[in-house]
């Protein structure tokens, strides 16, 4: 702005002022001199209407500027609610998606974890017709062995005049013995039992229970599982019931040591596994699992141990553990009650035929003659008719 400007603005507010006062130009032109109250008054009104104006400009502009900036907030959120309710309803979704992939990776865990136990069903399945069929192996070439043996069991009792009694009248001893030394009849197999009926009729008892007191009797017969788990006193009244009786001690050693005395039914040198002995593991300890406190009574009358693999072998399956004489299984396969009412049976079983005496000089009193386990046994001798 230029000074001359500045100048005639100062005097219109001048000439304002002093007209508001009430002063005019005299007719000589020379104003008069106002009063310094009046000016000052009119120069207070002056500022009170100028301030009041520009406070109403104010308010107004304030007003006008909060009602847009209401309306301004109002269109922003009425924009933005939309936008926000979306978003958290996408998140929400968003949220069950990844809660619905959670319980699908678990349930597809499950399904793994119950295939992998299948899988494991399947293999020990397996593994059982494995076993299975292994065991059915061994049947059958047990059941063979045991034909055979049969085969040449018929041939030695068709052809007495083997044996070293050859001078002896096959009639002397029922078909199922052998005269030993011309003087007594002995089984060729170890015992089997059958039960006697009330009206006389007999049927097989089975070898791996005891038969407690039914009345049972003695069957000596080649290719059978023969009884174990029996006392000598139950095995004496068998061999009574038969019309036999239980071998005594010097009866069982000339039948097993043939007339040569032999240590062995084969010879005086000991052959592994010629006779059924000599197995490992123990049985009580491979059919229990364990060692430690399974040789009770109970445990050893376990009708399963003799039913393990290789264990208690039919008769006369072991065809070369045979005496001079023909009869088999002297040593080995079970221990064989005598008669001894102290307790004494003799020639070791499968597991062992050596600790208590080699062969057939093997002999255990240890036990009384009403003691039984998986390991007793017998055959009978008899008197020649």
């Amino acid at each position: 702005m230029t000074r001359a400007s500045s100048a005639l603005r100062g005097v219109l507010l001048a000439v304002t002022l002093l007209t508001a006062c009430g002063v005019s130009p005299d007719d000589t032109g020379d104003p008069p001199t106002p009063d310094a109250d009046d000016v000052l008054d009119v120069a207070s009104d002056r500022a009170d209407d100028t301030a009041n104006d520009t406070a109403d400009g104010t308010r107004d502009t304030s007003a006008n500027d909060t009602s847009e900036d209401a309306d301004d907030a109002v269109h922003d959120a009425s924009e933005e609610a939309p936008r926000d309710a979306t978003t958290d309803r996408a998140d929400v979704t968003a949220d069950g998606a990844d809660a619905t992939v959670d319980r699908a990776d678990a349930a597809a865990d499950r399904t793994d974890a119950t295939v992998d136990r299948a899988d494991a069903v399947t293999d020990r399945a397996d593994a059982t017709v494995d076993r299975t069929d292994a065991t059915v192996d061994r049947t059958d070439a047990t059941v063979d062995r045991a034909d055979a043996t049969v085969d040449r069991t018929d041939a030695s009792m068709d052809a007495p005049m083997d044996r070293p009694d050859s001078a002896m009248d096959a009639g002397t001893c029922p078909p199922e013995m052998v005269l030993v030394a011309g003087r007594v009849c002995v089984d060729r197999w170890e015992a089997t039992l059958e039960e006697i009926d009330m009206d006389g009729g007999v049927r097989p008892w089975s070898p791996y229970y005891n038969p407690g007191t039914r009345r049972v009797r003695a069957v000596s017969v080649g290719g059978v599982v023969p009884q174990g788990y029996i006392a000598g006193s139950q095995a004496q009244t068998a061999c009574t019931n038969a019309g036999k009786r239980l071998c005594a001690l010097d009866e069982w050693l000339a039948a097993c040591r043939g007339p040569m005395n032999r240590t062995y039914p084969y010879g005086n040198t000991y052959v592994p596994r010629r006779c059924n002995e000599g197995r490992t593991p123990h049985p009580v300890v491979e059919y229990f699992g364990t060692s430690v406190g399974v040789f009770t009574s109970e445990n050893m009358n376990n009708p399963g141990i003799n039913m393990l693999p290789n264990s208690l072998a039919p008769t006369g399956m072991f065809w070369d553990c045979v005496s001079p004489w023909g009869i088999y299984d002297m040593v080995g396969n079970l221990h064989e009650w005598i008669n001894d009412p102290a307790g004494t049976f003799k020639g070791g079983f499968y597991v062992d035929a050596e600790i208590n005496g080699h062969g057939c000089l093997y002999t255990t009193t240890a036990h009384s003659f009403t003691y039984r386990d998986y390991s007793t046994g017998f055959r009978c001798c008899a008197s020649p008719r």
